[in-house]
């Protein structure tokens, strides 16, 4: 009952009710646009080509885009040439002054690195959809069909295709950067994750009603559709788990006199998330793997096809890989967005310390071990929720082991390890922490905004923390 009361109270409460309609209506537009195709191409040789192509960078960009890339539709880059732009400002910030003097600003800081976000996507854009365009006209279909026509191809002098495709891919993506950003500012929720969410879990429907009519035709056993659900339940319940979890340092502040005034004198503690670097990661880790695969599927020679046979799921080395990059960008990209040495430095500032550490470097050092340490661990929860999927799958192919030792594992592990469950996810280990985390956050907020107005939020009993909770 806890649940609809708190939907009746988001309905009475009309600012709160006129953000969550408009983010409903931004997030159908967005829907709507994914269906709207690029003028010049075949759609019948282009559903024919990605039902070929299937899997790789393709399926990998086309889970972003909500399936607009698999259609060529106006919103076929999706929000991944502003993603991209993103982290790029991200990475300069570390290495060039000004963009660190200007993140150090405060809120005139952040507008001017959002501008100089949104001309990064902008050319980014142009780049991706001139290199889509071309990439298009040189494709044909498995049944020999272009998927750009040659009377397409060759009006305006060759180039009118390209112009065509980079100003409507471009604009497609300025539009969906825009629909983000109404989102998060009249909106609920960040707006560019909840367009990625969206993309996703607008399959869910289909795929469920695919679920139920195989267990009717029998296809499909139901209490081992019944055991899956059950697994897949208790795989979200950790994923919540670790997205909430956090290390405390005790923090005290001293006493200070101000004029008339005593300030501090309080103790808290540094809330160090487990899993501070968020999905990032694994998008970083999946793209970089899905190229040798891609490149195999174009490039038909043998040291290729070996390549590629090797970085297939399943395979040791894939499995291998993919594990050593979600570590290695883990700590990446949390040295990027955590800087323990400012932490510090702002303790200090405001006489602020850790029992037992002496301010300044001491402190540092011991927040950067500690940091160092739950990464680690934070960095295993990603790589375990990413492979695990996977594994159910398709196993672990250990025959392809070298030196005999293959051979020998093989015939000693059941086949279920080597061979996988045959399990059909349709909801990878990527897909499922950009979910989990999107829909925190954006309960977080609607529960932040019911509390603010002093309503009962989705739990009685103590706060829902998002991702950055």
């Amino acid at each position: 009952m806890n649940f609809l009361e708190t939907l009746r109270n988001i309905w009475a409460i009309e600012d709160l009710r006129k953000r969550v309609l408009f983010t409903f209506a931004l997030l159908a537009v967005y829907r709507l646009g994914s269906h709207i195709p690029t003028p010049g191409v075949d759609p019948v040789a282009l559903a024919e080509f990605f039902k070929a192509m299937s899997g790789g960078v393709f399926g990998f960009l086309d889970l972003f885009s909500g399936g607009a890339l698999r259609r060529l539709s106006v919103f076929a880059l999706g929000i991944m040439p502003y993603i991209s732009a993103s982290i790029i400002l991200q990475l300069l910030t570390v290495v060039w002054p000004y963009l660190e003097k200007l993140s150090k600003e405060g809120e005139m800081g952040r507008r001017k690195i959002n501008q100089y976000t949104r001309y990064g996507t902008v050319a980014l854009s142009i780049v991706q959809s001139l290199g889509v365009a071309f990439w298009l006209k040189s494709q044909a279909a498995p049944g020999g069909a272009p998927l750009v026509p040659v009377s397409v191809q060759d009006s305006l002098w060759g180039i009118g295709f390209p112009i065509m495709t980079v100003l409507t891919l471009t604009t497609g993506t300025s539009f969906i950067m825009w629909l983000g950003e109404q989102i998060s500012e009249r909106g609920i929720g960040n707006g560019i994750s909840l367009i990625i969410f969206a993309g996703i879990v607008v399959s869910l429907p289909s795929a469920v009603l695919g679920v139920v009519d195989d267990v009717r035709n029998g296809q499909r056993n139901l209490f081992a559709m019944l055991g899956l659900i059950i697994f897949m339940a208790a795989v979200v319940a950790f994923v919540v788990f670790m997205e909430r979890a956090q290390r405390r340092i005790p923090v005290q502040y001293a006493k200070r006199v101000v004029g008339r005034k005593v300030y501090g004198g309080s103790n808290t503690y540094l809330p160090l998330r487990v899993n501070t670097a968020g999905v990032i990661p694994v998008i970083f880790a999946s793209s970089i793997l899905v190229i040798p695969q891609t490149l195999a599927s174009m490039i038909k020679t043998p040291w290729a096809q070996a390549i590629g046979g090797q970085m297939r799921v399943g395979e040791p080395l894939y499995y291998l890989l993919q594990v050593v990059g979600i570590i290695f960008f883990g700590y990446f990209y949390t040295s990027i967005v955590f800087n323990p040495v400012d932490t510090a430095d702002n303790m200090r500032k405001y006489g602020g310390f850790i029992p037992g550490i002496r301010p300044g470097k001491k402190t540092s050092d011991y927040i950067d071990r500690v940091l160092t340490r739950i990464t680690f661990v934070g960095s295993l929860y990603l790589a375990a929720v990413c492979i695990l999927p996977e594994f159910l799958i398709a196993g672990v192919h250990v025959n392809q082991l070298p030196f005999g030792v293959g051979a020998a594992l093989d015939r000693a592990l059941p086949l279920w390890f080597t061979e996988g469950m045959g399990f059909n996810f349709y909801f990878g280990g990527t897909s499922l922490l950009i979910v989990v985390g999107v829909a925190m956050d954006t309960i977080q907020q609607i529960e932040s905004q019911l509390v603010m107005r002093h309503y009962d939020g989705f739990m009685k009993r103590g706060r829902i923390r998002g991702r950055r909770g």
